[in-house]
């Protein structure tokens, strides 16, 4: 028997290496498929596009907050790698009762570190994890944050407006390049008012791409609300996917860093 602990601090057996593992998390899909388990990816959510092959051909099981429990158990999983804020608690519960479930709990890049180790280790790949941390910590310490901060409301949603707090991972690449979070002293993705975000000040206003898939017509919008503030539309998944595109997100920062310094 092999014993595991999760990031809820919870014991996991297995009798042996998993071969048929259910993935209920987007970027943790990702980093199966980096670590190569093609073969032993069973079943995504309807959210997993990456990689573009397994969203095409792998079985979706759901919803990342809506499970099909009946599909879950028609491809009779070993191993279910699950999220605490991505995945509602009766559905983990309820797999509990059921499957080996390991549950990822992230809020800082130590943790996606700790998470790729944990995942790394389960699945019988902690070499290729290691090396991936190693990766992309060393690109992460070579970034070089904004000379001069700047502060942002990072926004997720449109009606109602919703924005990234301060206990968020969000909130931890904001500072990485140098962003003061507006909004960090709030939890979660709190709802805002068109007020709050004025009587911010902000200088910037990043408009991600996910959930909600802000497009430049959404620019104007804003800019009505807020005009001294530049406003950007920014790949969501740099900043919020804690898995192997963690591997691109120093790069894509500098760039935007760079973009900022030149405004």
């Amino acid at each position: 028997m092999m014993h595991f602990t999760d990031q809820l601090q919870r014991n996991i057996v297995l009798e042996k290496a998993p071969e048929r593992i259910i993935s209920l998390v987007p970027s943790q899909t990702e980093l199966l498929y980096s670590l190569g388990l093609e073969e032993q990816v069973v079943g995504i959510t309807k959210f997993c596009v990456h990689p573009n092959a397994w969203f095409r051909s792998k079985t979706r099981v759901g919803g990342t907050k809506q499970v099909n429990m009946e599909t879950v158990r028609s491809l009779k999983p070993d191993l279910i790698i699950a999220n605490k804020e991505e995945n509602t608690k009766a559905d983990i519960e309820l797999l509990m009762e059921e499957y080996p479930v390991w549950v990822s709990d992230i809020h800082t890049l130590e943790d996606a570190y700790g998470m790729m180790a944990g995942i790394g280790a389960i699945t019988h790949t902690s070499h290729r994890a290691a090396a991936m941390i190693a990766e992309i910590s060393q690109d992460f310490a070579a970034l070089q944050p904004l000379p001069r901060p700047l502060s942002a409301a990072y926004f997720i949603w449109r009606q109602p407006w919703m924005v990234a707090g301060g206990d968020t991972f969000i909130q931890q690449m904001l500072q990485a390049c140098g962003i003061r979070n507006v909004f960090g002293e709030l939890t979660r993705y709190p709802e805002i008012t068109v007020a709050q975000l004025k009587a911010s000040q902000c200088d910037l206003v990043l408009l991600s791409s996910e959930p909600y898939p802000f497009k430049e017509k959404h620019i104007a919008e804003l800019q009505e609300m807020v005009p001294e503030a530049t406003i950007l539309l920014v790949d969501g998944e740099y900043f919020s996917w804690y898995g192997s595109r963690l591997k691109g997100a120093p790069a894509y920062f500098s760039g935007l860093i760079a973009s900022l310094e030149q405004k």
